[in-house]
């Protein structure tokens, strides 16, 4: 069996795509679908083409707007390699779950716009990757567009992200005239037609760089070009590196576009042989547990409510680390030290699921929790081993209050609520002494309380007025006896979250420096007392 379990691990692929909004981020995890076989059809992000909706987006405002405000979880294979595609928010606000979601994956693609380079959100998230050491592999996308010279851009993510880069595929062409990639590994050029606007594999005609046909085939002026790239990267570039790569120093570089499939299947190719395996995985008392160990061990970075609207469901995302997952199997529950059963799981494209009879290392597997048992950072495990290290949490930004429109629906509301705080898409306080009137919601970013407000409208029939108020930070109180007088004494607005800690709502740096200085015997968390004990990480 051990032997099996090594054999099935060696063969997981788990990455997740980082990007800034916009740069193509859903339309090439569409691709990567196609090219395995998992798609037939790709549509377009925006349905310019064609009314068939992308695989990835389930929610109605991501159907809607045409980006990504939840992760998904896509399973395909691919030349033997079993791929587990983490796709992630691309809105910036979302940059919470996109952190968590970076977690559980052993490897990140940065995808680049041609045109505008290294952006903000990418930034952000590269150095989360650069924290965790995750390996990279670049795409830059777009290549059918005009935009930035190639080495234009190698040189800024040098610059921007203090990474090296080394080219493996060269662009031939560029604009409308972008025809084809050259492969710096084996030397051949792989030309490009058809496609019917994205939505197929493309026909792809592979000849040596050397063969004479070459010049009449692209023309004699891309071919110069071609050749005079080539000798200025050989000069000047560096070798590929894999233990750097792997150690998240160098990050090899592609160029395509995921619009109309040009160059996505030397990509994929390339890719699914440099992401490395399942990785051995911290745990909290810093040993490491290795992904080929006969123990069934798996955290949980992702809970999401309601994905089939026909039902209250609660599905609860697993990365296992370690042996072999079955359904039904009973496992220990070390935060609670209890022993619960797995009884349903699935794998999803989208909002399609498909039931999970068993699962390896590097594998995600959507758990079905009915009692609510589950937090996101906690460990499940066959053995008592030490539990993974938490998942990361940001310390909310934006606060506003809830008034219903309809005073009868409260206990829905609670409900939903409780529920959305449950996925880590929101935060929930509820003021001193008033129950659950008028809760004040936390988020990172503005556009999560209208993703909420939506969700509560179209989940829970729910209607909210969306009140913003002028606070900026939240902070638990640690090391208080009497609540009353903490009330009294600590300045800004005093309430408890769902769990009935008591926290206190600042307007501003001043107010929270004010509360710190006289009050030099509490601590101020920026998250819960039951986060600090593992489950997750405070991110300030």
């Amino acid at each position: 069996m051990s032997q099996h379990i090594s054999q099935e691990a060696a063969r997981r692929r788990t990455f997740a795509i980082i990007s800034h909004p916009d740069a193509g981020k859903t339309t090439l995890t569409e691709k990567l679908l196609l090219y395995s076989g998992a798609i037939h059809l790709a549509g377009d992000v925006k349905a310019r083409r064609t009314k068939r909706q992308v695989t990835s987006d389930w929610m109605a405002i991501e159907r809607e707007r045409g980006i990504s405000v939840t992760s998904s979880v896509l399973q395909f294979e691919y030349e033997g390699a079993a791929c587990n595609l983490l796709d992630t928010p691309g809105h910036q606000d979302f940059g919470e779950d996109t952190y968590r979601t970076l977690v559980a994956a052993d490897a990140a693609i940065m995808l680049l716009d041609n045109a505008k380079g290294v952006e903000p959100q990418t930034k952000k998230l590269f150095h989360v990757c650069r924290l965790r050491k995750t390996p990279i592999v670049t795409f830059i996308n777009k290549c059918d567009r005009e935009g930035k010279d190639p080495l234009e851009l190698l040189s800024e993510v040098e610059q921007v992200l203090g990474i090296h880069t080394v080219p493996l595929d060269w662009p031939i062409g560029s604009g409308r005239g972008f025809v084809g990639v050259y492969d710096r590994l084996d030397g051949k050029v792989h030309l490009f037609a058809g496609g019917h606007h994205g939505a197929a594999v493309v026909e792809e005609e592979v000849m040596d760089k050397d063969d004479p046909a070459l010049p009449a085939r692209i023309g004699d002026s891309l071919y110069a070009r071609l050749q005079e790239d080539l000798e200025l990267l050989e000069a000047a570039g560096e070798p590929f590196d894999m233990e750097m790569f792997l150690a998240g120093e160098q990050t090899p570089v592609f160029f395509g576009s995921a619009a109309t499939n040009f160059g996505i299947g030397p990509f994929l190719r390339r890719f699914v042989t440099l992401a490395p395996p399942p990785v051995d995985r911290e745990t909290r008392d810093g040993s490491r547990r290795k992904a080929d160990d006969e123990a069934f061990s798996a955290f949980v970075f992702k809970i999401q409510a309601n994905m089939d609207p026909s039902h209250r469901d609660r599905l609860c995302f697993i990365r296992v680390c370690s042996g072999r997952f079955e359904k039904g199997m009973k496992v220990r529950h070390l935060r609670l030290d209890k022993e619960i059963k797995l009884a349903a799981a699935h794998t999803l494209m989208g909002r399609d699921r498909v039931d999970v009879e068993e699962a390896y290392a590097g594998d995600i597997v959507g758990v079905v929790d009915t009692q609510h048992l589950l937090r996101i950072g906690d460990t499940l495990a066959t053995d008592r081993g030490p539990a993974f290290v938490g998942v990361p949490r940001f310390s909310p930004e934006i606060f506003a209050t809830l008034r219903l429109k309809d005073p009868l629906r409260r206990k829905q509301l609670v409900e939903g609520l409780g529920q959305l705080a449950e996925e880590g898409a929101v935060q929930i306080f509820f003021r001193r002494g008033a129950g659950a009137v008028d809760p004040i919601v936390a988020v990172v970013g503005v556009l999560q309380l209208e993703v909420l407000k939506h969700r509560l409208e179209s989940e829970y029939s729910v209607n909210v007025v969306v009140e913003r108020l002028g606070l900026t930070h939240a902070r638990w109180l640690d090391g208080v006896s009497d609540v009353s007088k903490a009330a009294r004494d600590i300045v800004g607005t005093h309430v408890e979250d769902t769990d009935g800690h008591p926290v206190v709502l600042l307007r501003n740096d001043w107010e929270l420096g004010v509360a710190e200085r006289e009050n030099p015997s509490v601590r101020f968390l920026t998250t819960s007392p039951l986060d600090v004990q593992g489950t997750v990480q405070a991110v300030r």
